[in-house]
């Protein structure tokens, strides 16, 4: 058997290549859900992502011979070196087959390469932002993903734990059956919380009604995330980039805005209908075909993802996660929607989980962030 071997991706056909081994590795499993490549693309390219400003990043693939059997990125976050005050080297977009060798080979790249940066340790799976996919699957695995989420075999965490690894923190995800009606005890509270607070809706009814308050719900986002792990805030290019990737397709109704008399956001949830069974038929492209299954899934289906939700620092542990949640369900119940996924929530965000006890749902996905001191 041929030995394995490591090249950096200097091209823009390595990145391609780099992108494609997933489809290849992931080929008729059931479970994982194929990013699409364009963005995939834009999102690795140092031309493309505005996340480059303030990170650095490389990207290897491990071959047997002619064939990739692995890959992984490395990144610099230095907004998180300045954050947190801890030299840390991310990887991410890690897959593998199942041999020891790929593993090390891959991690122990990154971790030379982070060490002749002066980087002092190395945690992942993380991409650039907390807005990329991050996490590693320890349950779940015969859960559908999601086009947010990471998916992988088992066998990946039995290697990282042999390579020395350990746990620095979890994602939990919950699965939420949509009630006939809003719960009495919710709709309570949300009416109090209204009142005393001044607070209003924001009613829209087309996407571009909505995009006034994009810069100011990321504003927002970037203050009241800070404190979580890893979170680094995002920058004007950064928030303008992904307004345009959120705004551009979602549905109103499945956005949730709370504003206050000065028309400020101070808690928001960016909700969609999933893509994940259209993104399988869609196998990575928009055309010819995948435009039309993406479609569809948006104006046709009984399935919500939620992608992001937040709430300001100064209005945390006051109900407006309630308020939120109360208006998302009212819309999920006239859409006939039966089953929502929270978007990955840390396991110590307690104030966070604790608004799901109002509701039949249960944690069902688990990911892990893994850290290794130098």
């Amino acid at each position: 058997m041929d030995e394995i071997s490591i090249i950096r991706v200097t091209s823009k056909k390595d990145l391609k290549k780099f992108i494609e081994f997933p489809f290849q590795l992931f080929k008729g499993n059931e479970f994982w859900v194929p990013p699409l490549k364009f963005d995939e693309l834009n999102t690795l390219r140092k031309d493309k992502n505005p996340a480059f400003d303030h990170c650095e990043a490389e990207y290897w693939m491990a071959f047997r011979g002619d064939i990739v059997v692995g890959r992984i990125a490395g990144i610099i976050n230095h907004h998180e070196i300045a954050r947190w005050k801890v030299n840390l080297v991310r990887f991410g977009w890690i897959d593998f087959e199942d041999d020891p060798e790929i593993s090390r080979i891959l991690i122990e790249t990154v971790y030379d390469w982070g060490s002749s940066k002066g980087m002092a340790g190395i945690h992942g799976p993380l991409g650039f932002t907390d807005m990329d996919p991050e996490g590693m699957l320890i349950e779940g695995f015969d859960q559908v993903s999601s086009l947010s989420a990471i998916y992988n075999f088992p066998y990946y965490n039995d290697h990282l734990q042999r390579l020395g690894f350990r746990k620095a923190t979890d994602w939990v995800q919950l699965e939420i059956k949509v009630p006939d009606k809003i719960p009495e005890k919710v709709e309570r509270m949300t009416r109090i919380v209204l009142q005393k607070y001044d607070l209003h809706l924001l009613k829209a009814r087309k996407p571009k009604e909505l995009r006034p308050y994009a810069e100011k719900m990321f504003t927002m986002y970037n203050e009241a995330f800070v404190g979580l792990y890893g979170f680094t805030t995002l920058t004007a290019k950064q928030i303008d980039c992904y307004t345009r990737q959120y705004f551009g397709f979602i549905r109103p109704e499945f956005v949730s805005m709370v504003l206050d008399s000065k028309d400020e956001v101070v808690g928001f949830g960016i909700t969609m209908p999933s893509l994940s069974k259209a993104l399988q038929k869609a196998k990575g492209s928009l055309f010819p075909f995948g435009f039309f299954h993406l479609l569809r899934a948006m104006r046709k289906n009984d399935t919500i993802h939620m992608y992001l939700v937040g709430v300001r620092s100064d209005y945390q542990g006051k109900g407006i996660l309630a308020l939120v949640y109360q208006e998302l369900t009212k819309a999920y119940i006239d859409a006939g929607i039966k089953l929502t996924r929270t978007h990955p929530q840390l396991e110590e965000n307690f104030k966070a989980l604790s608004i799901w006890k109002n509701y039949d749902g249960r944690v069902n996905i688990r990911r892990r962030c893994w850290i290794r001191d130098y």
